[in-house]
This record gives structure tokens, sequence and C-alpha cells, in this order.
């Protein structure tokens, strides 16, 4: 049996129409087992409000292996309450209380994360199901997950880790140089950040991403954007690439449907473009929420606008789990129109999601046409590219084709 620190972590790219009956029946336990463990969760997860709440008389025991001092706080000088500077929320926490995050807590005012060393899944996977389609393709990357996040998406696929508190789940102590030695050992050429929102990890992931540069294993950040700009710059010196999910191009599904909001994301995005940092975007179409042609297409022209025609569009499929429950998944035409219109406004490489064997999960030379990368699934090859170029035509395709660099290489590579 796997720890049970696995249990009930389920990826974020999982879902798959075509489900055969033996995985029907393992997801349908799967959901049950989660349904009883939401509900045992219940008071904890509406009760992470700053300052909300008591913790049971063995939190701090729980926490205390897990328990470091964090970075990006203020303190506000009256009864030890805190300023939290990490992400827009900027939660002002009392003694005794944790951030709307769940994970970083005020203990006599000295602000401290409870999820360092804490790790509540650790998996291979291939780079594309982060998305990241532009970046060392057809490789793997260690991917890791504590528990907690700082918005509520109604339609989070790893709401059993993201919604929970850190001691409602079982985990071993894992330091960075543990997590950078595992990376290594599976083969994988990237360490992931992902599954819940890395943002709540910062401390965590920054240590384990500068030791991983230092060996020359780059790291990656799938992220909700929802950070601020001083930590974000800080934090990418240690990243290669980050996956951004733009759940929408509204303030109202933000508020309404992610508790959190939209321009601090597209400030987050502006800045990966000033840093020059290689991102891409990835945007959940849920039905009837954010599908509108008026919504994608003012979208777009912000993209191109403001980041530029290159910046990968991925357009994925929802499915109806967590909190929604009523709509169905997004028509594959639906999608489509997406794509279709991301292209219209200038977007050179858009993509759709979660739909199998579809044209539009491939890589195409925006020049000539030629096929350069090919996907079904994560079966991942490339077809018609060389040293990041077309092969037909000479066209320099945007990406991280190599890693690392070769300015920083300390020998050349092999052909």
């Amino acid at each position: 049996m796997r720890d049970p620190v696995f249990l009930f972590h389920r990826n974020e790219e999982e879902n798959d129409p075509d489900l055969s009956r033996r995985e029907f029946i393992r997801r349908s336990l799967c959901a049950a087992s989660g349904f009883c463990m939401f509900a045992a969760l219940g008071g904890r997860i509406t009760a992470r409000a700053a300052g909300a709440g008591k913790k049971s008389p063995s939190a701090k025991d729980i926490n205390a292996p897990f328990t470091s001092d964090a970075r990006w706080w203020d303190p506000l000088g009256k009864k030890n309450a805190v300023r939290c500077r990490l992400c827009p929320q900027e939660c002002m926490v009392m003694d005794g209380g944790r951030g709307i995050c769940g994970v970083r807590e005020n203990q006599g005012g000295k602000y401290k994360t409870l999820v360092y060393n804490r790790p509540v899944s650790m998996n291979v996977d291939p780079i594309e199901k982060k998305p990241l389609f532009h970046f060392l393709p057809s490789s793997k990357a260690f991917s890791i997950a504590t528990a907690g996040c700082n918005i509520e998406c109604k339609f989070c696929q790893n709401w059993q880790i993201s919604q929970a508190a850190p001691e409602d789940i079982p985990s071993e102590k894992t330091p960075p140089e543990k997590i950078v030695q595992m990376a290594r050992q599976s083969g994988s050429s990237s360490i992931a950040y992902t599954y819940n929102e890395p943002t709540i990890f910062f401390e965590y992931m920054y240590d384990i991403a500068k030791l991983a540069k230092e060996k020359n294993i780059p790291s990656v950040m799938i992220s909700n954007g929802f950070m601020n700009e001083k930590p974000l710059r800080d934090l990418c010196t240690r990243l290669a690439a980050v996956k951004i999910d733009l759940k929408a191009f509204t303030e109202k599904f933000y508020t309404d449907t992610c508790s959190g909001q939209l321009k601090p994301v597209l400030h987050t995005l502006e800045v990966l473009k000033d840093i020059g940092m290689w991102f891409e975007i990835v945007v959940l179409i849920v039905p009837t929420l954010n599908d509108s042609v008026e919504e994608n297409r003012a979208m777009c022209k912000w993209i191109v606008k403001n980041l530029g025609p290159d910046v990968p569009v991925h357009y994925s499929r929802f499915h109806s789990t967590y909190k929604i429950r009523n709509l169905p998944s997004t028509p594959t035409k639906t999608l489509e129109r997406c794509h279709d219109i991301a292209r219209e406004e200038g977007i050179r490489f858009a993509y759709l999601g979660n739909v199998w064997n579809h044209r539009y999960e491939n890589t195409f030379c925006p020049k000539c046409g030629k096929m350069l990368i090919r996907r079904q699934g994560f079966y991942t090859k490339v077809v018609g590219m060389k040293d990041g170029a077309c092969e037909k035509c000479g066209e320099k395709i945007p990406g991280v084709w190599k890693y690392p660099p070769l300015s920083t290489q300390s020998s050349p590579e092999s052909p």
C-alpha cells in the first residue's frame, strides 16, 4: 500500500473522458473517500481565515518538525499582529492565527511557515502534464506539493490538498537536499512545484530551487500567479520557467468563483515578461462562466499587446469537480473556437488541453506550417525542429529547448 500521504492526491491535468471500466471504478472509490475527507475537514477549511478558530491541542506538536521562519511579512507592533506581504491577500494575522492560506501562522509576533520540509505529494510527471509545451519537450519533472492555497477555486481538481490544513495530511520530513537527490535519482530533468499553489510554500520552494540550480536541475513553478511582485522577482532568480493559470478575464469570475482578483495576476504576467522568464498560460474554459467570445477575444488582445504573440496559451477542458458539479464538460467545439480566436488575434502558439489526440495539441511552425512537435496525450516527439528552429524554413521557435543554456555551461554540449 502506498503511504497515506498520497491516497487523496489527484494530479491537476488528470481528467480524461475516455476511462476504462476499471479506472472508472477506481476513481469513483477515490471520490467517495475524498467526500468523506471533505466532510471531516469542512470545519477546518471554513475556519482558515486570519486568526479564526482554535487549533487542536496536538496541532503544535504535529506541526513542530515542519515549522520554519516565514519570509515577506511585517510586524504591526500591536498585540503581536503581523501583516503578510507574500501574496495580494496581505492578511493581517493576530497572535495564534493563520493567514487565508492556512499554512502560515503567527506565533508570538513571529510569522512561521508550517509546510517547510512537508510535501504531501511527490510524483514523476511528463513536463507536458503541467502543461509546459515549449520547455524541454518529452522530459520528466519531479513534482511536489504541500497542503494549502491562497485562493479557493470552486473547480479545483486538487481540493483534497489545496483546501486542507497541514496537520490534516500526514507527511514525512523531507528537506530540500533530499528533494534534489530524489529528483536526480528519478531521472527527472526538472523539479516542478505544482498541484497546490506553490506561492504558499515559498520558502521551501526557494531553497529547493536554489540547491537544484547549483546542480544544473531547472525548477518550474505551476502557479495561479497570485503573488506580490517583490517575492516573485526574488523567486525567479532560481526558476527556469513558470506556468500561470489565468482563471478568466473578468474580476467577477475571480471574485465569485476563485475568491481572488484578476488584476494582480495580470501584473504577475507583466513582471514575468519584464524579467525575461519563460512562461506559458493556461485557461480552463468553464461552460457559461468564462467561455464567451467577447471575453476570450479581449483576453487575447491583452496578451498580444502586453506580453507579445509568442506566449503559448493553452485552453483546457473543464470537467465537473469539487463545488461545481452542475455544469457539463466543455464542448470540444468551444475550445476550438477559443483556439481560432487566439490565432485571429495574433497568438502564434495556441493549444487545447484535456482533449484526446486533437490536432491542436501539436506544435506547428507559425511561418511555414510544418509540424514541429507531435503530441498524443502525454506521448511527445520532436519531429520537425532542430536547435530550436524549424527544420524546413529555419524559423526560430521561442522556448527553452536545452538546459542549462549554452552561456552557463562549463563545457560544450555534445552534438
